[in-house]
């Protein structure tokens, strides 16, 4: 009987082998994934379909991990149900695997609303490996697109295919694009540059009717909005989030919200079952309660988290927050925690604007602690206003040179360089 089962190979699942092993290198190991090659970059994704990135540049591990670490793979399998009771995983041919300690790190799938023609030939989704091959192939002979999300699935998608030289709309409900990261003025520099590699993009408005081509309706051939109009297309990507594979958790003990609920130590309410990555719901510093947190780093971290308590050395997960570090049609970007506060009478915000240079700089305060920030064009002193915030630094001494271009370590007072750089503020 494996000592260890872990449902999911991808960051999460990674990171728990190789916590495990760091601290038990005999006990047995057992991993089941429906991919057959899940040690891959999920967020490379779109530079596969681009072009970019070839499959040996996406991996994330060597070829020879699972037989390096002594861990039986079972690639290409489904876990179907728990028997949380009789402590045993059972898989799509009926088989079963026992475990003493099991992990949940099934991830998340592809929000999918119901549109009609959804179910037509050239209609994708946009998260797995499979995903990217099946796009890849088909984009062959497509020469126009309609992604449906402008979130970070969905720019990134449009990017890929901007790159392969489609014709490309955006079709976004909301009025602006990458709205949970950015606000309506650090959206607008973005949809800038979009627009100028020559993507139209649509706000406002979702597609309610997917149409097949006249002489095979069963093959996309365009896409009706809500407001009646009609876009041309050969594929449509819909690429409108992800939501946790919590189907495993569904009648047992296993507490869920959104995802699954854990502790500290990334266990879940039933002893000897934990759960990481994006199909937990794990704890976040800045808003100071567990939520989904689907990051392929915080993925990775929990995973770690969840294997040395798994093998019997006591680790905490002190919480993430949620992180975008990326770069878009060339502009970079990073936001960080609570970028759009709703109730703006609780913070303070910093904002500095700089139009002719399409730089946007924006932090967000409570009570002088940072707890968010966004900053377009403009990354470099980002690190540490992140350590600043993780390590929840009264600023109101200094609040005022924090978006200063010469903003740098010599900017903070020699007790807060000790406390949040110990190493730097002894030199």
């Amino acid at each position: 009987m494996p000592k260890y089962v872990i449902i999911g190979a991808s960051a999460a699942g990674i990171g728990a082998v190789e916590a495990i092993r760091d601290v038990d290198p005999v006990g047995t190991i057992t991993v089941i994934s429906e991919e057959l090659l899940p040690q891959y970059s999920r967020p490379m994704i779109s530079d596969f379909v681009s072009g970019k990135a070839t499959l040996e540049k996406m991996k994330c591990r060597e070829d020879y991990f699972w037989e390096k670490n002594a861990v039986q793979a079972l690639t290409g399998r489904t876990a179907t149900r728990l028997n949380l009771t009789g402590k045993y995983v059972e898989l799509d041919g009926g088989e079963r695997v026992n475990f003493e300690k099991l992990l949940l790190a099934t991830g998340g799938k592809p929000f999918v609303p119901k549109i009609e023609g959804a179910d037509k030939e050239g209609v994708f989704t946009f998260t797995t490996l499979a995903d990217a091959e099946h796009l890849a192939a088909k984009l062959e002979n497509a020469k126009s697109a309609v992604v449906v999300g402008a979130g970070l699935i969905g720019v990134s998608v449009t990017e890929a295919l901007a790159k392969r030289g489609l014709r490309v709309t955006m079709v976004e409900f909301k009025d602006t694009i990458l709205s949970l990261l950015l606000d309506s003025t650090a959206a607008k520099i973005v949809e800038n540059a979009i627009r100028k590699a020559g993507v139209t993009i649509v706000t406002g408005q979702t597609v309610q009717r997917i149409v097949g081509k006249r002489e095979n309706d069963h093959v996309v051939n365009g896409a009706v909005l809500t407001n009646g109009d009609s876009i041309q297309c050969d594929v449509v990507i819909i690429a409108i989030g992800v939501i946790p594979r919590t189907e495993l958790a569904a009648g047992t003990d296993m507490k869920t919200n959104r995802g699954i609920i854990v502790d500290k130590f990334m266990q879940t309410t039933v002893p000897d079952v934990y759960a990481s990555g994006d199909v937990a719901e794990a704890y976040d510093f800045v808003l100071n309660e567990n939520r989904s947190l689907p990051l392929w780093p915080l993925a990775q971290l929990e995973g770690k988290v969840a294997g040395y308590n798994m093998a019997g050395k006591k680790a905490k997960y002190d919480g993430g927050t949620s992180m975008s570090a990326l770069k878009y049609f060339g502009v970079p970007i990073i936001s960080v925690g609570i970028t759009n506060p709703k109730d703006d009478a609780a913070y303070e915000i910093l904002v500095k604007h700089e139009p002719e240079k399409e730089v946007y700089k924006k932090i967000v305060l409570r009570d002088n602690v940072i707890v968010g920030m966004t900053f377009v064009n403009a990354i470099e002193r980002t690190g540490i206003l992140f350590h600043l915030m993780k390590h929840c630094v009264n600023v109101k001494r200094f609040k005022q040179a924090l978006l200063s271009d010469d903003f740098s370590l010599a900017a903070l007072p020699l007790s807060t360089r000790k406390k949040v750089y110990p190493e730097a503020a002894m030199r």
